[in-house]
């Protein structure tokens, strides 16, 4: 099942409220590390999946991308992305990232912030990726780490006084459907090891250039609620893998 959470609009609402969509890229604490695993932009062709808002579409055209393709299954993330980050030659497409058809070798570079946790079958759409690459093109995505995404709740244990005790990992290698709460609201996500992640993208022609789990910056640490906890588990992960000749 291919769930459309965003265009409900009292999560829409809540979403829109969030740091890394009042403030974009730099209200997302992983940007700065996500930002240095990009490839070079100029004159290539450009697509993002599950591309929200088209923060990174933007971000792509202003570093000289020759096209960008932003594809989200929400038509509410999409009028936002129209009506504020469209620019140079980019293009916006309604349809869940399962769903993408496009032409093979289509694309230098495909980007995905924090979506892949919501697909179902991930083989299948790194399939789909390593064709629409060029020989030598990149992948680079983010997404919900393993570890936060294991237990299914999301939310920290806590004691009597609303006190903190530490982040549950249950379940870790039982791969599949969660249960999870975001924002307040039930939403459906997809649990598989950083193992999984990893030798999929190895086993379908892949390449890792680079691989991070990135840590709050620092300037953030005290200016935005709750994210002195960030520090104590891993929330996502960074992978940036080539597709070889």
């Amino acid at each position: 099942m291919k769930e459309n959470k965003y265009d409900d609009p009292l999560f829409f609402e809540k979403y829109s409220q969030m740091d890394r969509s009042k403030k974009g890229l730099d209200g997302a604490g992983e940007w700065k590390t996500l930002e240095n695993m990009l490839p070079d932009f100029q004159g290539k062709k450009v697509l993002d999946l599950g591309c929200g808002y088209g923060w990174h579409c933007e971000y792509a055209a202003d570093h000289g991308a020759a096209e960008v393709t932003g594809v989200d299954i929400s038509e509410k993330m999409l009028e936002e992305a129209r009506k504020s980050h469209k620019k140079g030659s980019t293009a916006y497409i309604c349809c869940p990232i399962e769903d993408i058809d496009f032409e093979e070798a289509s694309f230098d570079i495909i980007l995905s912030s924090l979506a892949f946790h919501y697909i179902e079958n991930y083989e299948e759409i790194v399939d789909k990726i390593h064709k629409l690459l060029k020989p030598g093109g990149y992948l680079v995505f983010s997404a919900e780490h393993p570890v936060f995404t294991a237990e299914g709740s999301q939310d920290w244990y806590y004691d009597e006084n609303g006190k903190i005790l530490h982040f549950p990992v249950d379940n870790y290698y039982y791969e599949g459907k969660r249960n999870a709460v975001f924002l307040g609201e039930p939403v459906t996500k997809y649990h598989r090891t950083f193992t999984t992640y990893v030798s999929v993208l190895l086993k379908k022609g892949f390449r890792l250039v680079d691989v991070e789990e990135p840590q709050p910056p620092e300037e953030m640490l005290d200016t935005v609620p709750g994210m002195k906890d960030e520090m104590r588990r891993p929330m996502m992960f960074l992978v940036s893998a080539q597709k070889e000749k």
